[in-house]
């Protein structure tokens, strides 16, 4: 088993990282916010001249490992644009991207976007999807609109492992730019004379976050590895990913709220941003809860096989 990227992959995921900074970097989410009709223009077609768009994650191991650095570049510059939900897209229908929705109140952020949608569930039921047009703006919204459902034909279960998987890469961007911030933050800021990194509860409590990050990391790269391996554990796998991506979120925003205080809240820093936009991902299609029930009900007594099953199967 071999759960690192490939070097080209991390190279395209730099790529992408200094494409997306020189087209604005942390204006491009601003400025979606502000103009929601531009919302396209401002990240497509800077991702087409990577080449993005002609990915198949599910045609090979390297070109979703290329995907999944890429959506972790879009992370970490919080681009409000579903980029791993195209990188998604089911490859036998016409579609543009692909939703992993809800059994109730299916709902994605693709508001303000012309593209065409299939939604699945994670029973692997395939709709056509359309969004449904909404008055609350990006701000309060964060792009999010209820989705039209026609239901069709044809078995999903791989769809919404893939649906599962790449967003948690996006989330996991997050979580890398979010930690950078805050470690940036205590390191200029002082208190008492001295620098607020320089107190033991500070260093504490990115200590916890760094962890959760990094143990996320290490889940993100095995779920690739897991799509490609074994097929038939992907979703489990996946919800897997999910819930630890979600755990991780709620420590690594915690702990920078915490260090960044007031001004974390605030426009001006751009951890407030990145909080806002990380909403959908961790929202939907189902919380905190409701994914650890599901990845409960789904591998009821087996349990998951995990980074180490030929040390369990030799053991026992």
């Amino acid at each position: 088993m071999n759960i690192e990227l490939s070097r080209e992959a991390t190279e395209y995921g730099r790529q992408v990282l200094r494409a997306l900074e020189a087209a604005g970097g942390d204006r491009l989410v601003q400025l979606a916010e502000e103009e929601p009709g531009r919302r396209e223009k401002l990240v497509a077609p800077v991702l087409a001249e990577l080449g993005a768009w002609e990915l198949d994650p599910r045609g090979s191991a390297d070109e979703l490992e290329a995907a999944a650095a890429l959506c972790r570049a879009a992370g970490y510059w919080g681009v409000a644009y579903p980029v791993a939900e195209r990188l998604s897209r089911p490859v036998d229908l016409d579609a543009d991207g692909l939703l992993v929705v809800s059994d109730a109140a299916p709902a994605g952020a693709v508001a303000d976007l012309d593209l065409r949608w299939v939604a699945v569930t994670l029973s692997g039921e395939r709709s056509r999807a359309v969004a449904v047009p909404h008055s609350s703006p990006p701000r309060h919204s964060a792009f999010v609109a209820d989705l039209d459902l026609t239901r069709i034909d044809g078995d999903g279960v791989a769809d919404a492992a893939l649906g599962l998987v790449l967003p948690c890469w996006t989330l996991l961007g997050m979580l890398d730019r979010a930690i950078d911030l805050t470690r940036a933050h205590v390191l200029v800021r002082t208190q008492f004379g001295r620098p607020l990194s320089a107190f033991q509860g500070v260093q504490f409590q990115l200590t916890d976050a760094e962890v959760e990050r990094a143990g996320l990391d290490m889940l993100a790269r095995y779920a690739l590895w897991s799509l490609t391996a074994d097929p038939a554990a992907a979703l489990a796998d996946a919800l897997a990913l999910r819930l630890a991506a979600l755990e991780a979120a709620q420590t690594v925003f915690r702990v920078a709220h915490q260090l960044q205080g007031a001004t974390g809240f605030c426009d001006e820093a751009f951890l407030s941003w990145l909080s806002r936009y990380s909403q959908p991902l961790r929202r939907l299609p189902l919380g905190l809860s409701a994914t650890r029930d599901q990845l409960a009900r789904r591998v009821e007594r087996r349990g998951l096989t995990g980074l180490f099953r030929d040390a369990d199967d030799t053991d026992g």
